[in-house]
Formats: structure tokens, C-alpha cells, sequence
């Protein structure tokens, strides 16, 4: 695969947003071949999935250092061994450096489960669910020094039902959040994607504020 466009995945859990991005790669419509999942968890589901699908994987296990800036050094040097074009956070849940993020600068994705700038950070769904709000979703977006700050590049909304609670709002949100993420990783590989004067542009198109608008969204 000498000319295919590479990406290294980061999770720390099951896995499932990966598990959509490999099945994306599987099928060619992803644009690129998933070549290094790490994971920071020793339990992280996900790692087994990589494993039985023949990607090379590794294990940096957070708790063994002493400061974030240590783990995030050998985190960023261990992702240059595969050269990717692109460094995926699929349920990641660590903050990453400021160093480490300008490391990466335009080349960091990561997927939210809220319609951002809604909601940055942890009870996503509860939070939708306590302000009342009509919609909740998920937003793919690039990543900088900011928590969920970085630009927004594609967003799905997800209908609330009067019965739901977070738990059964979270996975109709997941659901949408398999469909996006593959779509926004594929834009990227396949050039579609450019920052100009720090602004994104999508087919020479300034992207909206909140990420284009996902197109399956009903």
C-alpha cells in the first residue's frame, strides 16, 4: 500500500468509531488504510479489533507516567513511525498538550457528541436533555489547543424524543457518529478539505461555522 494515504487511530475503549472507519477502509470508500491504532488502556476493546484485523497496534498506558507532556512525547513519536497523513481520535479520552496538538496541527480529527459549540466535554446528552433542547447530534472537527475548540468540518442532528434519556439518546447519536466520521476522514484524505488564513474551506467553500450540514440528516 506504498501510495495509499495513511492514519493512525487513538482510542481508549471499545471502539466502535473505529470500527466504522475500518469498515470504511475495508470497502475503499474511506480513501486511505488505517495503519497504527494505539491505545492508552490496557483493557481498550479496541486493540483486539485492530489486532484481529492485521493492523499493527500499540499500548501506551498513560498511568506509567509522570506528567501528561511525558506520555504525549512518546504518544506523538510512536505515531510518526507509521508517517500518517492523518492521526484519528476515536474515543480517546485524554487531553492532549499543546505541543503535541500543534505536532499534528491540521492533521488532528476528532468526533464530539454534541452539536458543538454546544455542550464541549463530558454529560453531552444530559446536558441536551436538561436545557430542553429540541436536537442533540455530533460533530466531526479537527483538533487545536482548545477543548472540542478546533473547526467544526461536518455535523449530524439527531431528533430528542420526549421519552429519551442519555442513555437512548447516546446511541441513536452513535449511530449517526459511524456515518460521519468515515465521511470527514474521507474529505480529508482525498484533498477536499484546506485551511487558508486559518479558515476551512470544503471544495473551495468556506465551511460553515458548525461544520457542513450531514446530508443524511433527517
Amino acid at each position: 500500500m506504498s501510495d495509499a494515504k495513511r492514519i493512525a487511530v487513538l482510542l481508549s475503549g471499545r471502539g466502535s468509531n473505529f470500527e466504522s472507519l475500518l469498515k470504511a477502509s475495508r470497502n475503499d470508500s474511506l480513501g486511505g488504510d488505517i495503519s497504527l491504532v494505539i491505545a492508552n488502556r490496557p483493557g481498550a476493546g479496541g486493540l483486539k479489533i485492530a489486532q484481529d484485523a492485521g493492523i499493527e497496534t500499540a499500548l501506551i498506558d498513560h498511568q506509567r507516567y509522570a506528567s501528561r507532556e511525558a506520555f504525549d512525547r512518546d504518544l506523538a513519536a510512536t505515531i510518526e513511525t507509521a508517517s500518517p497523513d492523518l492521526v484519528v481520535l476515536a474515543g480517546f479520552m485524554r487531553i492532549l498538550t499543546f505541543e503535541f496538538v500543534a505536532r499534528f496541527e491540521n492533521r488532528l480529527m476528532n468526533i464530539h457528541p454534541s452539536l458543538l459549540p454546544r455542550y464541549p466535554g463530558l454529560n453531552t446528552h444530559q446536558r441536551a436533555l436538561d436545557n430542553r433542547d429540541t436536537h442533540a447530534g455530533a460533530t466531526v472537527h479537527y483538533v487545536n489547543g482548545e477543548l472540542d475548540g478546533g473547526p467544526p468540518v461536518l455535523q449530524a442532528r439527531v431528533p430528542i424524543h420526549a421519552n429519551d434519556d442519555a442513555e437512548t439518546l447516546a446511541a441513536r447519536v452513535l449511530q449517526v457518529e459511524h456515518q460521519i466520521y468515515p465521511e470527514a476522514v474521507s474529505w480529508h484524505l482525498s484533498g477536499k478539505l484546506s485551511f487558508r488564513n486559518n479558515l476551512l474551506y470544503k471544495d473551495d467553500n468556506p465551511v460553515p461555522l458548525t461544520g457542513c450540514l450531514w446530508e443524511g440528516d433527517r
